[in-house]
């Protein structure tokens, strides 16, 4: 199986739900943040090495058919490049909105460690590297900085991805617009709304 789908959006933008659709589209599974959380014994080491200009996609993304969400949306420029026929979904949202959701979720995740059990500390410290210091440059919490950020790596997409390949989404406009895109059948059931602000938070305070 060869990645068929590459989503470019940041997290909380509606990846997880766009996890499910695509899965329900019969273009999974669907690569998500998740997956590592599960799984982190092995898959934390394969994006530590992506990290380092090492990674093996092939093995990162076996048996996937898409991807979503953070780690893999920092790296979409080499992952298109290894999987050339891939079509690319920018899951989006008003920058001020994604702010508000990313700074009480995933932001406050990451400056409050003691949080999660100590198997996943090391998911933690990826996830991190990524999102706070290589994303934001250490800045996360500073919104008129992580908005600019948000913007200018939306522009960068849009100005990179050939129109015929990249589809601009936001979650609120359900199923047409990816349907069309990916030439699947409309699903007969409600496009997925899943992984709110409270799921997030309730996901994390779990005991491990």
């Amino acid at each position: 199986m060869s990645l068929q789908i590459v989503g470019a959006g940041f997290g909380r933008t509606g990846t997880h739900s766009l996890r499910e659709a695509l899965d329900t589209l019969g273009l999974g599974p669907c690569y998500h943040m998740i997956e590592i959380i599960q799984d982190p014994d092995r898959k934390v080491p394969q994006w530590v090495a992506a990290s380092e200009g090492k990674a093996d996609w092939d093995a990162i993304f076996e048996g996937y058919g898409s991807t979503v969400d953070w780690p893999s949306a920092a790296y979409w420029k080499e992952i298109l490049a290894h999987y050339p026929d891939a079509k690319v979904i920018l899951s989006t949202r008003p920058a001020e909105g994604w702010y508000d959701s990313f700074s009480e979720t995933i932001a406050w995740l990451m400056a409050t460690p003691a949080t999660l059990p100590p198997h996943l500390q090391p998911w933690l410290t990826m996830a991190s590297d990524l999102v706070t210091k290589t994303t934001f440059g250490g800045r996360p919490t500073d919104r008129e900085h992580a908005i600019a950020v948000f913007n200018a790596y939306e522009a960068e997409v849009k100005a990179s991805v050939p129109p015929d390949r990249l589809l601009v989404f936001q979650a609120s406009e359900g199923w047409e617009p990816l349907c069309r895109f990916l030439d699947k059948p409309i699903p007969a059931t409600p496009y997925p709304r899943t992984n709110t602000k409270d799921d997030f938070i309730h996901r994390f305070k779990q005991p491990a």
